[in-house]
């Protein structure tokens, strides 16, 4: 296919998946400078901030970007949620993931909201900085983010006025939510929205919150999540123990298996299950039809390498499932790092909350677009032609079907 032809059939994609979001901007003027502001996020920019996306978009200055973040009016939650539509659109699959994870914007002043010196995982130490947790959705068909929230640390909860300075809504302000409670509020809300997914995973900074597990649970969600070794757990006539100590002391079956494929190729592993209870799951126990599980991890190269899974799934969920899910919670690190680098996720100049929250979900749309793109573009046998475009439900049965589609076609 000719450049000039990509670029016609992007153009079209563009305007397809634009017009599944113009709703959430009312007025002309808003929605022209939203297009116009995902546009600049996904193209050759080299800092997506206020003065060169101007300047990309022919704007002599960039006040009316300015304005677009922090003074028009329109809801960056209802752009999530229609966002969150597209991509279950495209993305969809039973077996999908959620994906819970973190990352920090490290700043240099204090005026920006809900900045402090907290942890920041990018750097492995404290840092002047904001932290936000995210929700990404993970499938055989593609990932993408889905759901954003700012962690409100306690210092500001305390200074009622530096929030009203910032536009913190005042039901945020009120106290210190915790980032595995923002986790589990954007898997609600997930639910809530019927999107489908089998599974919730995430590293130990979230496996290890024994509230999170237990609300998992109690709605009956799988997941796979990290802990660390000095987390507790009880196996069949044994007292809670560490998991490290507890791997060490039982027989397991190890079973060589690859998680995905990685920078360096396939991500192979030996593996092995436990059942075990972990505490602090719902009360009395999984629900009927549900086992809690220890997954261990060893490294091929250097076996004292190893990793361990809480895992809460249904009775009779093979090994090779679960390392799946394991497999796909890298893909949200892969979001993280494209947005940044193409989309701008983290190339902001913004101080109050609603302009970080509207930023970020317009960076978030434009590494949708970016996916969806990919992946009509890998399942079309003749991706010249625009009648080809497979469906979403062709996308949702793999690539055969996009192929077979375009061949009748043809």
């Amino acid at each position: 296919m000719s450049t000039e032809r990509a670029v016609q059939v992007w153009a079209g994609w563009f305007d397809d998946f634009f017009a599944s979001l113009a709703g959430v901007f009312g007025r002309v003027e808003p929605r022209r400078m939203a297009m116009a502001y995902v546009k600049a996020l996904v193209a050759p920019v080299e800092r997506k901030n206020g003065w060169q996306i101007a300047e990309h978009v022919g704007h002599p200055s960039p006040d009316r970007v300015q304005w677009f973040l922090a003074r028009s009016t329109w809801c960056a939650d209802q752009l999530r949620d229609a966002l969150r539509s597209f991509v279950v659109q495209f993305l969809a699959r039973p077996d999908g993931v959620l994906v819970l994870d973190e990352t920090a914007y490290l700043k240099k002043g204090r005026m920006s909201a809900v900045v402090a010196p907290q942890y920041a995982g990018i750097t492995g130490q404290i840092e002047n900085c904001q932290v936000a947790v995210f929700c990404a959705y993970a499938s055989g068909t593609g990932r993408a983010l889905i759901d954003r929230e700012l962690y409100l640390p306690a210092a500001w909860c305390a200074d009622a006025g530096r929030c009203r300075t910032q536009h913190i809504p005042r039901a945020r302000a009120k106290a210190v939510v915790t980032k595995p409670e923002l986790g589990r509020r954007m898997v609600e809300r997930c639910r809530r929205a019927k999107v489908p997914f089998g599974w919730v995973a995430a590293d130990s900074a979230y496996g290890q919150d024994r509230k999170l597990r237990a609300a998992l649970e109690r709605r009956r969600i799988p997941y796979v999540m990290a802990v660390p070794v000095d987390e507790t757990v009880s196996t069949h006539g044994t007292g809670p123990l560490r998991v490290d100590k507890l791997a060490a002391g039982i027989p397991l079956v190890f079973e060589r298996r690859s998680c995905g494929l990685g920078a360096k190729g396939l991500r192979s592993y030996d593996w092995a299950l436990a059942d075990v209870t972990w505490p602090g799951g719902a009360e009395g126990g999984p629900r009927r039809g549900h086992v809690h599980l220890l997954l261990v991890r060893r490294s091929i190269s250097d076996p004292r390498q190893v990793a361990y899974f809480a895992v809460h799934a249904k009775a009779g969920t093979p090994i090779g499932e679960i390392v799946r899910v394991m497999g796909l919670r890298w893909g949200i690190e892969d979001c993280f790092e494209t947005a940044k680098s193409d989309c701008g996720l983290d190339h902001y100049e913004v101080r109050t909350w609603d302009a970080w929250h509207r930023h970020i979900t317009l960076s978030m749309a434009g590494l949708a677009f970016l996916t969806i793109t990919d992946t009509r573009s890998r399942h079309l046998q003749e991706p010249g032609d625009h009648d080809l475009l497979p469906s979403p439900a062709d996308l949702a049965q793999g690539p055969e079907k996009g192929a077979r589609r375009a061949a009748l076609k043809s």
